[in-house]
């Protein structure tokens, strides 16, 4: 019976060519949105949870209150996971971890890594991250160890064994050992790494201390269910800590505390990013939502094809209730035809998807492969979602055709109620609305973008190229920096600790004034001179740093004759009550006096998300860990190809490993950027299944007024009046459909751009650009029947009905 419900479909199928392909293509495109959207959401969903203590296993996170300005940031120092472990019972383990980028050698090739992660000996203790080779206790236990994850090791060792054997990194003297090979990070872990380094062997580790900020801190607990009691107190602790160890009033307006957030919730709802950005679980609400609503979409267009066919079929059914057919069995038929089509569908698009996984990763960021659609599990929700979408698609036209009477279907064929006609055209306002909904708000997500893009930010950024300077190089950093001055094509040179895109050291200074002291957290980037003149930054009052500054700052005599001068902006100056004019030569404090020489005009030293803070600017060559080199336009490669030279004559320990400094800027908007890119995409799909939906509805309601067109020619109307009375109904609800999605795509809108500081202006031209978009493309669909009825013979019309 099965054999013969499919033989049948195929039959359908092939008899009715055109609706057959628009009702595949629907389906097979909004199953592969489906696919794509739950292979991100689940890869989101599920962040951390592949660790076997995940719900033990809390994050620490910092908040300090200085000369009230509020801070909460992700790392901390290095005493929290030692002060804690001793102090409170609960804890089982802890770890603290430190991400930074080191250029490793083993003695033939160097590499420049990006993902080396230091980390304290318990890390494998704590995360199920598997040993292939190794003992996990002891394989970060003391300084100079070093665990490869499995594709590094083959890098470096091909496939033979490299337990014991050394590399070198930064080329410091002390080489580190290879003692144990890590299985490859999931996609879906906070924790990245190529290489892992013993924490031992930093420097810090040698001091705990509180405020020396750096390193993400991680806590095993004995039982997770301890974390809420734990991190109260914790917050007790910490006032002692302030009072007994930070010389804090007890009842004073600052303080420095710790908060916990369960490892599994850090990806998805934490605000802070650690190791690696987080996501958002509001996207993830959305993009199921508009998967489910285009999946729906589809759904509704089978429906509507159905129905608009089953005028054609009434002969057969008529037939077959002759025959003896009963309900059940045409209920089966239908709905195996249902299915059918459905899993044609399916095949496809688990086909289509695969192809479009190179397309989709580019959008997302991600790196997924076609073994995600292979697991039993997902395959399985694949099927069933196949028989929810074949009963869903297939249940309402069975209905419809089943259940008319024998009598009426030999008298005059299969009529569909009018009844349904408002259910169908609500159905198809609803789509364009979806529609409509995302093309508003990609155009918003658009704007914004281009806005942040073109914002004057108070800097240069482009043409800015950026070098690492590391231990082995810094010895050589003025010598470099002479020779890229020297370079053809370079404009100028300087070096900073971190560049302006995003300046996330915390410090804080103290003036002295008429009404006592006044104390300011702000910002602060240690520099070298030519800074503000490599980055295109402008005075509001004052000098740039000079060579004099740098004499003023005499380390002999156990610093006692030293002296700073600093920059402040325009932010900085205000919230201390001074004009840029009064601010040059005042005197403030920072570990020691310090002179201000100059006012810089405010620029954006963080993403628009925030509004510029007050910022500090104070001369230390010894902190610079980035080179500047600024170039001309003209002539980049050359320029490029010179600085290389350069580079290669004299830090042989290192490759020329360069990057632009609008690169860094690109990536603090690269989570905006990615939804641009998803909501672009998923509202071409929307708008494509809606134009089928209206393709469908239009098929529907020709065939149904097959005998008015006809009378309407012979009373002469023309070709153009048909053809405006079919299509007039359906802009009709295409202007439905932009009046309920305008206000929700503004409400959309102005909800997100509230999480930037500098935003643009949402348009009324947004929605009418949506709005007209949606109504050409739904006039050109309607067109194709609206024409072909129009041109009939109406004839041929009134003898069919």
């Amino acid at each position: 019976m099965i054999k013969t419900y499919f033989k049948i479909a195929w039959r359908a199928i092939r008899k009715n060519k055109l609706y057959s392909f628009v009702n595949i293509f629907g389906l097979t495109t909004g199953i592969v949105a489906c696919l794509l959207i739950g292979i991100y959401v689940w890869n989101e969903v599920t962040y951390d949870t592949f660790h076997e203590k995940a719900d033990r296993i809390a994050r620490v996170t910092m908040e300090y209150q200085f000369s009230g300005a509020n801070n909460k940031i992700a790392v901390t120092g290095t005493k929290v996971g030692p002060a804690f472990k001793r102090n409170f019972p609960q804890i089982e383990r802890y770890v603290r971890t430190y991400k930074y980028p080191r250029v490793v050698s083993d003695g033939r090739q160097a590499f420049e890594e990006k993902q080396v992660v230091y980390a304290d000996n318990d890390f494998f203790n704590i995360f199920s991250f598997p040993l292939l080779r190794g003992n996990g206790h002891t394989a970060l236990d003391v300084p100079n160890k070093i665990v490869l994850s499995e594709s590094t090791a083959k890098k470096y060792f091909g496939s033979g064994n490299p337990i014991g054997e050394t590399l070198t990194l930064d080329g410091e003297p002390l080489a580190y050992e290879v003692t144990g090979i890590v299985e490859d990070a999931p996609q879906n872990s906070q924790i990245q790494y190529d290489m892992l380094v013993s924490f031992a062997s930093m420097s810090a580790a040698a001091k705990e201390e509180w405020k020396s900020a750096n390193y993400i801190t991680y806590l095993l607990l004995n039982d997770g269910r301890e974390l809420n009691g734990l991190a109260d107190q914790i917050t007790a602790y910490m006032k002692q800590v302030n009072r007994e160890e930070m010389g804090m009033p007890e009842n004073g307006p600052d303080f420095w505390t710790y908060h916990l957030e369960p490892l599994k919730s850090v990806h998805l709802h934490s605000q802070l990013d650690g190791l690696e950005p987080n996501g958002n679980i509001v996207y993830c609400y959305v993009l199921s939502i508009v998967a489910l609503l285009i999946l729906l979409i589809a759904c509704v267009n089978y429906i509507n094809l159905a129905t608009a066919q089953s005028v054609s079929r009434g002969t057969e059914i008529g037939i077959r209730k002759v025959m003896g057919a009963g309900k059940s069995q045409l209920w089966k038929q239908f709905l195996g035809e249902s299915f059918f089509i459905t899993l044609l569908a399916t095949l496809l698009a688990l086909t289509i998807g695969t192809a479009l996984l190179p397309l989709f990763n580019a959008v997302t960021g991600k790196e997924f492969s076609s073994t995600a659609f292979l697991q039993p599990r997902f395959l399985a929700l694949t099927l069933f979602l196949s028989i929810v979408i074949s009963f869903i698609a297939g249940a309402y036209p069975a209905f419809i055709l089943t259940s008319t009477k024998l009598v009426n279907i030999l008298k005059s064929g299969i009529r569909v109620s009018s009844s349904g006609g408002l259910i169908r055209k609500s159905l198809i306002t609803f789509q364009f609305a979806i529609a409509v909904f995302l093309i508003a708000t990609t155009l918003i997500v658009t704007q914004q973008l281009s806005y942040i893009q073109k914002k004057n930010l108070g800097y240069e950024r482009e043409q800015v190229v950026i070098l690492p300077v590391d231990a082995k190089t810094k010895p050589l950093y003025q010598q470099l920096k002479t020779a890229f001055q020297n370079t053809p094509g370079v404009v100028s040179v300087t070096g900073s600790y971190e560049d302006p895109t995003s300046i996330g050291w915390g410090d804080g200074i103290t003036v002295a004034g008429d009404h006592g002291t006044q104390e300011l957290s702000l910002n602060a980037t240690p520099v070298d001179l030519d800074y503000l003149k490599t980055m295109g930054m402008e005075l509001a009052a004052g000098r740039d740093f000079t060579r004099a500054d740098l004499a003023l700052q005499d380390t002999s005599n156990n610093y006692q004759n030293f002296r700073s001068t600093f920059l402040l902006n325009e932010k900085a100056v205000a919230e201390l009550g001074w004009t840029p004019e009064q601010a040059v030569g005042k005197t403030v404090l920072r570990y020691g006096p310090g002179t201000v020489v100059g006012v810089v005009k405010d620029f954006h030293f963080e993403s628009l998300h925030a509004p510029v803070g007050p910022l500090l600017i104070f001369l230390d060559t010894n902190a610079i860990r980035q080179l500047f080199v600024k170039i001309q336009t003209q002539h980049t490669a050359e320029t490029l190809s010179a600085l290389e030279s350069v580079w290669k004559s004299r830090i042989a320990h290192r490759p020329f490993d360069y990057h632009f400094m609008d690169e860094d800027f690109d990536a603090l908007y690269r989570a905006e950027q990615r939804t641009a890119s998803i909501f672009s995409l998923f509202s071409t799909v929307a708008i494509v299944l809606a134009c089928l939906g209206l393709f469908a509805l239009a098929a529907f309601t020709t065939v149904q007024r097959t005998k008015e067109i006809g009378i309407r020619k012979v009373l002469g109307a023309n070709t153009s009046d048909i053809t405006f009375m079919v299509s007039g109904q359906f802009l009709r609800l295409v202007a439905i459909a932009i009046l309920v999605a305008s206000p929700l795509a503004w409400w959309a809108g102005s909800n997100w751009l509230q999480d930037f500081a500098y935003r643009i202006d949402i348009q009324w031209w947004i929605f009418a650009a949506a709005g007209l978009l949606a109504i050409v493309i739904a006039l050109a669909t309607v067109s194709y029947h609206a024409i072909l009825a129009a041109v009939a013979n109406p004839v041929d019309s009134l003898r069919d009905e």
